[in-house]
């Protein structure tokens, strides 16, 4: 069961800097409501942008209420991992910065977020790699060791000002080589070079 649904932005710098942004000193911080949530594998892709795009990303599961938790404690606090996708209006959101307003709207959709199955994290070797495939090309590689902010410090910096409960997920943000979802598009995520997820767009 999924609970709240954080996310990080800028936490890998060559995708900050391919959309035009700096790297922030603490990690940026926004949320999901659990209606952007896709249930099975297909992507509607919403009338209301032309440009939608994709972003793969680790993902972790809070196991444990977490509130101002120092950072070396921090890897107790979750348990497992997953490859999501957090998809971004990019449109509607370059208009709601220009204007100096929160991009929820553009983040936040129906048929935003999606998540693969999850796996316990010691199944998993750090530094950890994936990829998302796009129509049997590899479009986006990641892995854990180029973050801007770990995972630990992402988990203690929320828990600074937020009270992370069992089921939370945090999407800990996304590498370079994010672009638009057309419709027919065939979409693999990819951890450790195993096949997590085969999703199609609508």
């Amino acid at each position: 069961m999924i609970n709240n649904i954080y996310c990080i932005g800028r936490n890998y710098a060559e995708h900050a800097q391919e959309l035009g942004n700096r790297v922030e000193e603490d990690p940026v911080v926004f949320s999901k409501p659990n209606s952007s949530l896709i249930v099975g594998n297909t992507i509607v892709l919403p009338t209301f942008s032309q440009d939608v795009h994709y972003e793969t990303e680790l993902v972790v599961r809070i196991s444990a209420t977490a509130f101002q938790i120092e950072f070396d404690h921090a890897d107790a606090y979750y348990d497992t991992i997953a490859i999501g996708l957090d998809l971004t209006a990019r449109d509607l959101q370059a208009d709601l910065k220009s204007k100096k307003l929160p991009w929820l709207l553009a983040k936040g959709f129906n048929g935003s977020c999606y998540v693969s199955d999850f796996v316990p994290k010691q199944t998993v070797q750090e530094p950890i790699h994936f990829a998302l495939d796009i129509n049997g090309q590899t479009v986006q590689q990641g892995v854990s060791s180029e973050m801007v902010f770990s995972i630990k410090h992402i988990i203690a910096f929320i828990s600074r000002y937020i009270a992370l409960q069992p089921g939370d997920i945090i999407f800990t943000g996304t590498p370079k080589g994010v672009g638009k979802l057309e419709t027919g598009d065939k979409l693999r995520l990819m951890l450790e070079g195993k096949v997590m997820a085969e999703l199609q767009v609508d």
